[in-house]
């Protein structure tokens, strides 16, 4: 029962999860693996900083590559964050044969071809569950639970953050701004929101979503990205009253091998399941040809849920050394990735209007739309108090990106209409 020996870099909130996990649940795992899982070295910013677990002085370090050429570490486990740096130590820690298990999205959504092409010349696993929906076990399950099946569409909240000032907004009336202070007070935002509340940090784990479940290479830039900055509380007032919750999501559809990512506010009808997700919760809704729809719902971040799917990959790591099955995965997109075009991609929407209030304003506007083929399913005009205009409000039937463009630039050279206040895409 040789034990396995682990390089964990990084002793934050979540190295610190993989820590307690590992030696808390050593009994479980062992009979899992077959052998003690051993936390051998471990790189940190500062050995004197007092922690919040009990930890060998002698296993701590500031130097990572201490770690890295640790002649007995079998797997290196990456939590410490951060880009460049720390692709050259994976990067070396697999041209060393060491097998990588990282819960790090950034790395993945920008680097992930080529460090699963260096995993796989140096026969090496490398396992990131944890770098997409904390707890959830989506990455497992879009490679294994989906292999037989055909993914058409994958649909889901995947930041917390975003998804926690929403939920407070709609069920408290509460301004964004004031809701974005009390997340940052909580700790479920940064100082700096703007990689959270902008969409990136969705955008990233989208991409990575969307290159396993497509099998085709989406880099971080194919991705529309649009943040919640701009939500305001009629915005979502007016959804409530149509039926419909606001809601950051990440979509990624494929139809006829041409595929789009995007990630946006969007109205989710209160009817379809992932409406109900509140708070700092994730969910994953995922649409096989085979299967059908699909939910995953859970802790999308935390120490322990993250740590969880960290932990599980490394069980999942020493398994394969068992068999001596590493690097033999086939994560590696096969697909040439075809993007699809604006006029390919189709969506209802949601738009608010403010429009000057005397006869005829209606006819102009819908003969605007019909005007550039898009039909429309619902339309409301109404008096606004607060303004000197009428408000009309229209959700369209499914219309491409394209077409739907075309009409908001015809209202830009129309008089009559003087703001176009809101447009969102509409789910359910």
């Amino acid at each position: 029962m040789k034990p396995i020996k682990v390089g964990l870099l990084g002793l934050g909130t979540v190295g610190t999860g993989v820590v307690r996990i590992v030696e808390g649940h050593q009994t479980d795992l062992q009979s899992q693996v077959g052998s003690p899982i051993v936390i051998e070295k471990v790189l940190v910013q500062n050995k004197s900083k007092a922690r919040s677990i009990s930890i060998d002085p002698a296993k701590l370090t500031e130097d990572a590559w201490d770690v890295i050429h640790h002649p007995d570490i079998d797997v290196i486990v990456e939590v410490m964050g951060g880009i460049e740096t720390t692709r050259t130590y994976i990067l070396e820690a697999l041209a060393r044969g060491k097998h990588v298990v990282t819960a790090n999205k950034d790395l993945m959504a920008l680097h992930g071809p080529e460090i699963l092409a260096a995993a796989q010349e140096n026969r090496c696993d490398v396992l990131y569950e944890a770098s997409v929906a904390g707890g959830i076990p989506i990455i497992r399950t879009l490679i294994e639970g989906f292999s037989s099946d055909r993914i058409t569409k994958i649909m889901g909240i995947v930041n917390g953050t975003t998804n926690y000032i929403l939920t407070k907004m709609s069920q408290e009336g509460a301004a964004y701004a004031d809701v974005l202070k009390e997340a940052q007070d909580l700790g479920y935002a940064e100082a700096d929101p703007t990689s959270d509340v902008e969409g990136l940090d969705a955008a990233r784990k989208m991409t990575i979503l969307a290159t396993l479940g497509f099998r085709a290479n989406v880099a971080l830039e194919d991705v529309d990205v649009k943040g919640i900055s701009a939500i305001s509380r009629e915005d979502i007032l007016y959804a409530k009253r149509l039926g419909y919750e606001v809601k950051l999501l990440g979509i990624a559809e494929r139809q006829d091998d041409y595929i789009s990512v995007g990630v946006q506010p969007t109205m989710v009808k209160t009817s379809h399941p992932i409406a109900s997700v509140n708070g700092v919760y994730n969910a994953v809704y995922v649409y096989g040809e085979a299967v059908g729809e699909t939910m995953f719902y859970g802790p999308g971040a935390g120490e322990l849920p993250t740590a969880t799917s960290v932990v599980a990959d490394l069980v999942a790591v020493v398994k394969n050394l068992k068999l001596g099955v590493n690097g033999k995965q086939e994560l590696l997109a096969y697909k040439e990735k075809k993007l699809k075009t604006d006029e390919q991609i189709a969506s209802k929407y949601f738009i608010l209007l403010h429009v000057a209030d005397r006869a005829g304003v209606l006819a102009q506007i819908t003969q605007a739309f019909a005007e550039h083929e898009v039909s429309l399913e619902s339309v409301v005009q109404q008096p606004n108090p607060n303004i000197p205009e009428a408000e009309i409000i229209i959700i369209t039937h499914d219309a491409s990106k394209a077409a739907a463009n075309r009409v908001l630039n015809s209202f830009e050279r129309m008089d009559v209409v003087k703001t176009v206040k809101s447009v969102y895409r509409v789910e359910g």
